[in-house]
């Protein structure tokens, strides 16, 4: 496999959808309080049985297509991995854009809003080339951080952004009171801790 990362405009996000995104979950994070809870909270691991997808283009139109309702999609970045002719993944990063919670109205803060590898192609490298060139997009608009939110749901999205450098940043069993069942975390790489 030949990795090809390159930038796109936002008028590729119709191609950009037809990446699947869809998890099968087989385990979870649950919160737990430290203590009494007065010393924060921490992730402890569990299997879900029965295994189930969840399929967050089918989340409530959360998913591509509708993106650019919700947003203002021209300060983001749209990166495109390809093998040869054939799109293998992608990844969307949100900088400078009015509204949305985790950004704060930080113009040095960039948000990787979603990354996807296609399932036939993952653990070959290409989230890990994705990431890398949204850490550059973010560094040539002169952000000093680069956020990632994912769910409790998605553990392998967690151990991937580990494996990146980030660290967890902040855990809200609360931000998504259409599945009260997941919890928001959010991820934080300093950029000027990472090289390249």
């Amino acid at each position: 496999m030949r990795i090809q990362v390159r930038e796109e405009s936002i008028s590729a996000l119709p191609d950009y959808s037809e990446l699947p995104q869809r998890l099968t979950v087989r385990e979870r994070f649950i919160v737990v309080p430290i203590g009494d809870g007065t010393w924060g909270l921490a992730l402890e691991l569990e299997t879900v049985a029965p295994p189930f997808v969840k399929d967050y283009d089918r989340d409530n139109g959360h998913g591509p297509q509708g993106w650019a309702a919700q947003w203002d999609l021209s300060n983001w970045g749209v990166l495109a991995a390809f093998d040869g002719p054939i799109r293998i993944g992608g990844a969307l990063i949100a900088w400078d854009t009015p509204g949305i919670q985790i950004l704060d109205g930080n113009v040095d803060r960039a948000l990787l809003w979603d990354i996807q590898v296609h399932e036939d192609c993952q653990r070959k490298g290409v989230g890990s080339a994705l990431f890398s060139a949204a850490v550059q997009w973010a560094k040539a608009k002169g952000c000093k951080s680069m956020m990632a939110e994912t769910q409790n749901i998605n553990v392998p999205a967690c151990h991937f952004y580990e494996s990146q450098g980030c660290r967890l940043a902040s855990i809200d069993p609360f931000a998504y009171p259409d599945h009260p069942e997941e919890v928001r975390l959010v991820f934080r790489l300093e950029l000027r801790d990472r090289d390249g």
